[in-house]
């Protein structure tokens, strides 16, 4: 496997992305149960995963034209 492969980029951003998912259900967890600090959780993560699509966005155009070169 080449290290320009997209196959190592989808490996890098999908572990992350679990997380981010994971911190969205705790927090619609903490509100259902009417514990504190849901909104917070869910706030940070979404922020966590348009962190994960920006670093998506920004490392497919960096292996495009570092491939074209």
């Amino acid at each position: 496997m080449n290290v320009n492969d997209p196959q190592i980029l989808y490996m890098i951003l999908v572990i992350p992305c679990f997380f981010g998912l994971t911190l969205v259900g705790e927090g619609i967890n903490n509100l259902v149960h009417e514990e504190k600090g849901g909104v917070v959780f869910i706030i940070f993560g979404f922020l966590f995963i348009g962190l994960i699509i920006f670093a998506y966005i920004f490392f497919s155009s960096y292996l495009v034209t570092s491939m074209e070169v």
